[in-house]
């Protein structure tokens, strides 16, 4: 068995794989995609990893996979040092307690016909707690709302409202971990930032550590200390957030950045950098680069099987032009074009 990967982390995740069947997701096949793939990497106390990539890219299978809402196919998930992959619903629910999610969109997370006071509860009751309307008082009052939130039903409150009782309710058995998907992406923008500055207060407070799902390339800045950015269930870049936004390698992570305008935009810096196309899942047993089809510094050995290698400590590329040095930062020029994976030009 594999070793740690850290003495003091918080969570640990080890060549975890999760697929699904093609007629589950588009109603043909028989095909299995590749949700997650070999995903490695691990969360200290009061840091905050962010995962980025487009929809569909596996960010939500692995949140899910993490707190065992899906099984895992294979791999490792230690919480707190202990091994949780295998545990049934059962025997994970005293871990259950050290790991909390937070949803998209916090109406549906809550229960329409009882009052906020009442879910927030729920957890507390669960884990044993005593003096339950006490607790649920000082979650509310600590997430900026107050009391009188309690007696409230979740379509009588605001959106912002709503993912602050949902944060509350997240905090109730004082986790170790949160876990987020999308959280602010159903906010208003002015909404974003208290809720985003919350969870920065709430974390300095209790050394919180967060794993936030999110396509949102600004929020992502304003919270992480570390990201991962994932592509068709692989990592393919992965690091401290100044030094992945700041000096970004995979052609992916330059192409998000740039679609997102954090890398500054030229007409010469469209046609290097752009990601082209949408997302396509390669052929069974194809090895190489996923990206290929869609990158702009592809030539014939993407087509090879392609390594998560560090170039600086901690920053790591899985990009064989990257590891040779041959990405240019401001840019550089159009390879040659390959076959995609398993298709046409």
């Amino acid at each position: 068995m594999s070793q740690r990967l850290s003495d003091t982390s918080v969570l640990e995740v080890h060549e975890l794989r999760k697929s699904f069947s093609s007629s589950a997701l588009f109603g043909r096949g028989p095909r299995v995609v590749p949700a997650v793939d070999g995903v490695t990497f691990a969360i200290e106390p009061g840091r905050t990893t962010v995962m980025l990539g487009e929809s569909g890219c596996g960010k939500s299978t692995l949140a899910r996979t993490i707190l065992q809402l899906y099984k895992a196919d294979s791999g490792r998930i230690l919480l707190l040092g202990k091994e949780v992959q295998d545990l049934g619903d059962r025997a994970f629910r005293p871990h259950r307690r050290h790991v909390q999610m937070v949803f998209q969109n916090p109406l549906n997370s809550f229960d329409p016909s009882r009052s906020l006071g009442y879910s927030i509860a729920e957890p507390l009751r669960l884990a044993g707690e005593r003096d339950v309307d006490k607790r649920v008082d000082e979650l509310l009052t600590e997430v900026g709302l107050g009391p009188r939130f309690a007696k409230i039903k979740p379509r009588r409150v605001s959106g912002g409202e709503l993912q602050r009782a949902a944060v509350a309710r997240a905090l109730a058995t004082r986790p170790a971990l949160v876990v987020m998907d999308e959280p602010t992406s159903a906010l208003d923008m002015s909404i974003q930032g208290q809720v985003l500055r919350l969870m920065r207060e709430l974390q300095d407070r209790h050394s919180l550590s967060y794993l936030i799902a999110t396509h949102d390339l600004h929020a992502a800045q304003l919270v992480a200390h570390d990201v991962i950015v994932l592509y068709l269930g692989q990592i393919v870049e992965s690091g401290p957030v100044s030094e992945v936004f700041g000096n970004a390698q995979h052609p992916y992570t330059r192409g998000l950045l740039y679609a997102h305008d954090l890398a500054g935009r030229s007409e010469e810096k469209d046609r290097a950098v752009r990601i082209r196309g949408t997302l396509k899942y390669p052929e069974p047993g194809y090895r190489g680069c996923r990206l290929v089809g869609r990158c702009p510094f592809e030539t014939p050995r993407c087509v090879e099987p392609q390594e998560l290698k560090e170039l600086t400590p901690g920053h790591a590329v899985r990009c064989w032009r990257a590891e040779a040095g041959e990405i240019d930062p401001e840019g550089g020029q159009v390879a040659h074009q390959v076959r995609e994976p398993g298709g046409k030009r």
